[in-house]
């Protein structure tokens, strides 16, 4: 298969910088694999069933973009230069992987200061990015990122636009708890805490499962054959309970739907050897078209990008063709795309 198997022609201007208002009010595409309809995510409790069981990632992101200044002696005086930092994923000792521009800027052993009393030296260079140890740890630091960092928005909102503070409530999902994530779970952006009463008093339940999101999550395939392409590792963990009540619901005939391919990307890992089993660790999964669904019945997602990662997903899921299809209308009917955009649901056909 090849990677341009996977583009399609997306004009600039659905591609939405804000999210709809209130988060329930955005559109939903519903396609099985003969029919599609436009709804409103509102009433997706029109498409689900008694019975079913929603997977929501309650991973929580933290304001990863921090804007700081490293400032050294010279033989001109003192001299300063802003240096913008993207947390990425902190090791066993407390420091922090991060993206830094402009990384050649900056010498190992210099400090970036981010605000009075916040600061970070530079441990060393590490394959294009930075390994980073704060001055502050725990709370102390949970308090000094949440005041002077910002949401790290995907780069084609931050290419329109500047994160602000409304974005610290818009890119969090009503039920994130767990701490940890750079880039949220988005599709569990449409849902709010009316739909999630309404949709448990028809009788679906909901079952939570944790992977912490990362920046690789918008690294584009660089490669033309995608067999040949490297997944990023995300750490994730499926709890005891959720297996469970997963293994509950298919007993009871129930489709277990994820709400994002993060939650799908993290059950199937727990399910490689035919059955889905307590997990934690990290997964570096890679689905495409040929993938053996486990676990999955059904998905709840937004509209990617050309040539990713997350097109394969849903190809392998509904087909290829299929896939080509419901991007096509969905262009045609002006829905708006990736994190910020419109949600579908995809129904692919029951399994033998």
């Amino acid at each position: 298969m090849k990677l341009s198997d996977f583009d399609f022609d997306l004009p600039d201007e659905l591609i939405a910088t804000r999210p709809a208002s209130p988060r329930s009010a955005s559109r939903l595409l519903v396609a099985t694999p003969d029919h599609i309809e436009d709804s409103q995510f509102s009433n997706l409790d029109d498409w689900l069933r008694p019975g079913d069981r929603l997977i929501l990632n309650d991973t929580r992101v933290i304001p990863a973009r921090l804007s700081g200044r490293r400032t050294r002696q010279s033989a001109q005086g003192e001299v300063s230069a802003a240096i913008e930092v993207t947390l990425l994923s902190p090791d066993t000792d407390g420091n922090w992987t991060a993206l830094l521009k402009p990384l050649k800027k900056i010498t190992e052993g210099e400090d970036v200061v981010f605000a009075e009393g916040f600061h970070a030296t530079l441990l060393e260079k590490r394959d294009g990015q930075g390994v980073l140890r704060f001055n502050l740890t725990g709370d102390a630091f949970d308090a000094a990122l949440a005041q002077s960092g910002a949401m790290p928005l995907p780069p084609y909102i931050a290419a329109k636009r500047a994160a602000d503070d409304q974005d610290k409530t818009d890119y969090q999902t009503v039920f994130a708890r767990h701490t940890g994530a750079v880039a949220a779970p988005t599709a569990s952006l449409h849902f709010d805490e009316a739909l999630l009463t309404r949709l448990n008093e028809m009788g679906v339940t909901f079952s939570y499962v944790t992977l912490h999101v990362g920046a690789g999550t918008f690294l584009p395939v660089k490669v033309d054959d995608i067999t040949d392409h490297k997944m990023h590792a995300e750490w994730g963990h499926v709890s005891d309970q959720t297996v469970q009540d997963i293994h509950a619901t298919k007993a009871a005939g129930g489709r277990i739907i994820p709400v994002g391919t993060t939650a799908l990307r993290l059950i199937e890992s727990a399910a490689r050897d035919g059955q889905i089993v307590p997990w934690e660790g990290d997964t570096d999964i890679f689905i495409f078209p040929g993938f053996q669904f486990h676990v999955a019945d059904a998905l709840i997602t937004n509209f990617h990008l050309p040539k990713s990662t997350l097109m394969m997903l849903v190809s392998a899921l509904m087909g290829a063709e299929r896939v080509r299809e419901i991007y096509d209308h969905a262009v045609k009917q002006k829905y708006r795309f990736f994190s910020y955009g419109d949600g579908s649901l995809l129904l692919p056909p029951p399994k033998d």
